[in-house]
């Protein structure tokens, strides 16, 4: 409520002046003679007749009078706005509500810290979808996309607003990244099913996803895009957060990164984009190393950092959990602390390439390392002359990339699907040398089939189909390779095709076996041959790929919104620990996908894992990406006002009036019989 209205409304404290009109009303009695009365002595009065209220339908009717002359004060000043939408021609529409339920949506509306009360921008969206829900009418089909990281189906399309009505009551905020772009495909795709004419997807989100310089977020065909609230992208928001805290001997080396400014420009070269940022939202801060409540360690941070390191002693008597928290808080409180985790060491990744064919005109490593060095994925590249033969070297790595190789030999095939079968996740980029293999070498079981290689029929990707690059899609659409590698149907067969050309044939697949997976590029990482790995989709890939050899081989540590994974065990139960006062410890559903067990992290913070009565501790981090504020600029049509918009706002003043009138002509009628009353009464006596 705002100033005024509460002002307005004070004026019902007016209502105590017809009871003090009333009882200040006190009329004179007569005194008529009564001679026999003389013949009685006098006596003293014993008590007083109490001051009564004479008419109490009068006083009724001007103390409502003076009650509705407040609430008319008032009125004016009232909104009761809400969210609604603009039909063509009263026709009834289709809608496909996207809610971002990521981790910059915790911050509060305007940006600024946050507080008790005061509305976050999840809080809004949420609310916002309701108002639009209650707005439909019978006929209206509505589908529900939550834009976490990964883009999830919360409900499908639907005509049943009970329904809608349950899944808004349970979709909570999560720690996930930001899927924009996969959300919006999503959104899209459950649209098209529907018989609907007028179709629409609803964005309520920040726009934060990491990639201010994406492409503007717009309409698609004949499902357009609507995003009514610009509050949410409104505010310069700042946060602070530590995305991991590693105990490496004796030592506690917490990662700090923190928002960039708005006005910061993107970087132009894809190379150069890191993502940490240089912003003064640390400044006045400090670290703290924290344990059962107590600080055991502290450090000031700097005026204005990027993504740093601090590096804090661990005590000798130091319990069991320790966490590393930021002092004072920002706009994100979730993200301001992180457990402490002995570290295992970076995640190892091998890299076979040959550096004759995969080189830059400057000079310096072949790109994918230059990539990694960039990237701060926190892996640890090991460069290699071939594809190791031994099981045991290969029980080294987490991950492994090869580019361009003449085939395997038939024990390394072995080998190699062994490896991946326990868990490892393998990186093919098919090229000329691969299409040469010698008699007896190949890829079968990795990928069936032969693997050929000739001029590319297809200038470039389909950007549409392009959904796990995410925003580093857009100009996929012009490679233009030199040549590229065709694969056999049997190698599609069974695979997840996560990017194709534009003529349909596969350029990136995903092909699962036992508990690793295999993903095939049907492009060299040579310049000489196409620009893709000067591209923002090569650092995406890379991303990706480090992020499913994570899942895949059980790793301790995972983003949020990624899947820990429990291949092989018979009973399997997992939990989050609480991380603060007034949290609870909150079970985890373990489902079966793709013939794998596993369970999505959507907080971050300490899981307990039970593995066949076995008890271990993971950790959920928050993604680094998700730190940028800066929002993705949108269509003017996707704020145009023929979308729909805040419905006017009800004004009650003239039936206050009215009722005011009434009140009015009443309290005259019972004046009027109440003199009528007191003259009859007169004459009588």
């Amino acid at each position: 409520m705002s100033f005024l209205s509460a002002a307005a409304l004070l004026a019902a404290l007016l209502v105590v002046a017809p009871i003090a009109a009333h009882l200040l009303r006190r009329r004179q009695a007569e005194e008529q003679p009564f001679p026999p009365a003389h013949l009685v002595p006098p006596t003293k009065p014993a008590a007083r007749r109490r001051s009564m209220l004479e008419d109490r339908s009068l006083f009724a009717v001007r103390a409502l009078a003076v009650l509705a002359l407040a609430v008319l004060g008032a009125t004016p000043f009232v909104r009761c706005a809400r969210l609604g939408i603009a039909r063509k021609d009263g026709a009834s529409v289709a809608l496909a509500i996207v809610i971002d339920d990521s981790l910059s949506m915790r911050a509060p509306l305007g940006g600024g810290p946050g507080g008790e009360g005061k509305k976050t921008r999840f809080e809004r969206s949420l609310e916002a979808a309701r108002e639009l829900t209650r707005g439909l009418n019978n006929g209206d089909a509505v589908a529900i996309v939550l834009a976490g990281a990964p883009a999830r189906v919360a409900l499908a399309s639907t005509t049943n607003m009970a329904a809608v009505a349950g899944a808004l009551e349970g979709i909570t905020p999560s720690d996930r990244a930001t899927d924009l772009d996969g959300a919006m495909t999503l959104a899209r795709e459950l649209l098209r099913g529907v018989a609907h004419v007028d179709r629409r997807v609803v964005l309520l989100s920040d726009l934060s996803d990491g990639s201010p310089g994406a492409p503007p977020i717009a309409g698609s065909g004949d499902v357009a895009t609507w995003a009514p609230l610009p509050e949410l992208s409104a505010g310069a928001a700042s946060d602070c957060a530590i995305t991991r805290a590693d105990l490496r001997a004796g030592k506690v080396r917490a990662r700090v990164v923190c928002s960039p400014p708005a006005e910061e420009g993107v970087a132009a070269g894809a190379m150069a984009q890191a993502p940490t940022i240089a912003v003064s939202a640390s400044s006045g801060r400090s670290i703290e190393l924290r344990a059962g409540g107590k600080v055991l360690q502290s450090l000031p941070l700097g005026a204005s950092i990027r993504a740093e390191e601090v590096v804090l002693d661990m005590p000798a008597d130091a319990p069991e959990e320790v966490t590393v928290g930021l002092t004072p808080g920002d706009s994100i409180a979730e993200d301001d602390e992180a457990p402490v985790v002995a570290a295992g060491g970076a995640l190892p990744i091998a890299v076979v390439v040959d550096t004759a064919a995969s080189h830059v005109a400057t000079g310096g490593p072949p790109p994918i390392e230059q990539a990694f060095a960039a990237m701060h994925l926190d892996a640890e590249v090991r460069p290699l002359p071939s594809v190791p033969d031994n099981p045991d070297e290969l029980n080294a790595f987490a991950g492994l990339i090869v580019d361009d190789v003449p085939g395997f030999t038939p024990e390394g095939r072995r080998s190699l699907a062994a490896w991946v079968e326990r868990g490892g996740v393998v990186l093919l980029t098919f090229g000329p040398r691969a299409a040469a293999a010698p008699l007896g070498a190949g890829f079968d079981p990795l990928v069936p089939g032969v693997v050929r290689w000739g001029p590319s029929p297809a200038k470039g990707a389909d950007v549409a189909s392009a959904v796990f690059f995410g925003p580093s899609a857009a100009g996929l659409d012009n490679l233009d390779p030199d040549g590229r590698a065709a694969l056999e149907p049997a190698a599609s067969a069974g695979a997840d095709l996560l990017a194709r050309w534009s003529d349909g044939a596969p350029l990136l697949l995903r092909r699962s076996l036992g508990r690793g997976a295999v993903l095939v590029l049907t492009l060299p990482l040579s310049v000489e041959e196409s620009d893709f790995v000067l591209r923002p989709a090569f650092l995406a890939l890379l991303d990706r790929f480090v992020g499913t050899a994570r899942a895949r081989g059980g790793a301790r540590r995972i983003e949020v919104g990624d899947a820990f994974t429990f291949d092989g065990f018979k009973d399997a139960a997992i939990a989050r620990l609480p991380s603060r006062a007034g949290e609870e410890r909150q079970e985890i559903p373990v489902v079966e996908q793709d013939g794998r067990r596993r369970a999505v992290a959507p907080l971050s913070g300490r899981y307990e894992v039970r593995l066949d009565g076995e008890r271990s501790i993971r950790v959920a981090t928050v993604p680094e990406r998700e730190i940028d504020f800066r929002s993705r600029q949108v269509a003017d049509s996707a704020r145009g006002e023929t979308l729909g918009g805040v419905a006017p706002s009800i004004d009650a003043s003239p039936y206050v009036a009215l009722g005011l009138l009434g009140l009015l002509v009443l309290e005259l009628f019972l004046r009027t019989v109440g003199q009528r009353r007191d003259e009859a009464a007169g004459a009588q006596s």
